[in-house]
């Protein structure tokens, strides 16, 4: 019987006793070619799960570090294809989990009933879409229900009393939302992390995995009690830009997270 590799990675670690490291990269910077090999980097580097993020010219959840990520993609030509193109050849030589972060309005503008067909095609194993409320899941959810694709829920500090509705029906991660407004490096955290991801634990059995501001293995640390795992994107992001896309320091950065 078929395990999505999601959750095949996560019993992985559990029985390991350790956490998962998603970094976030922004497919098509600086290249799809490069994005592709930044894959391999990473997963060489001890990523267990990857989050390629499709570029969009109007991000609501992205900072300004992803967001010029994406206006460097399309610069250099970057098409929705592309990243189809980077999972089929990924999935020739890895088997690494990998989840595409991406708005609704580019699966709407692109076709979502061939968006989902080309994720089943490519062996895309989760989505994020993060201007997708819950109560329009069904604008996605029938195409994927009887696919081995997951939708992975957000989940952020203010969803209070949504945390069970929102996580009831959840696959693969939930996608804990650490601080208010967009993604970046942060210094300080909010004081209700733990309360609100312990809320969300108690809500379901699927794995907890915080994002937003996380850049630094001791960010990472001080979740390790209650998360099961932590998502890196700005600061994955930064450093693939400011070493020109020097795949060995980027594989020392991530690397120097576990």
């Amino acid at each position: 019987m078929y395990m999505n590799r999601i959750d095949k990675k996560f019993a992985e670690l559990k029985a390991e006793g350790k956490k998962a490291l998603i970094p976030y990269i922004c497919s098509g910077d600086p290249s799809a070619e490069m994005t592709e090999k930044l894959v391999c980097t990473l997963e060489e580097a001890g990523a267990d799960i990857i989050e390629l993020g499709i570029p969009f010219s109007d991000p609501l959840a992205d900072g300004p570090v992803i967001q010029a990520a994406g206006l460097r993609a399309f610069a250099g030509g970057y098409k929705v294809d592309d990243t189809f193109k980077i999972v089929e050849n990924v999935r020739k030589k890895s088997e690494i989990p990998l989840v595409i972060m991406v708005y609704y309005s580019t699966i709407f503008g692109y076709g979502k009933e061939k968006f989902i067909e080309n994720c089943i095609k490519a062996d895309v194993d989760g989505l994020i879409i993060p201007d997708l409320p819950y109560e329009e899941y069904d604008e996605i959810k029938p195409l994927i229900d009887e696919t081995d694709i997951y939708m992975i829920p957000l989940v952020g500090l203010t969803s209070g009393d949504r945390i069970p509705m929102l996580v009831k029906e959840a696959k693969g991660f939930v996608y804990c939302v650490s601080s208010m407004g967009v993604t970046g490096e942060r210094k300080e955290f909010d004081s209700r992390v733990e309360s609100f991801v312990r809320e969300v634990k108690r809500n379901t059995d699927t794995p907890a995995c915080i994002g937003f501001g996380i850049s630094t293995k001791e960010d990472i640390e001080r979740f390790d009690d209650y998360a099961d795992g932590c998502i890196v994107g700005s600061a994955i992001v930064r450093k693939i830009f400011e070493s020109g896309c020097d795949q060995e320091k980027v594989r020392e950065f991530v690397k120097g997270l576990r």
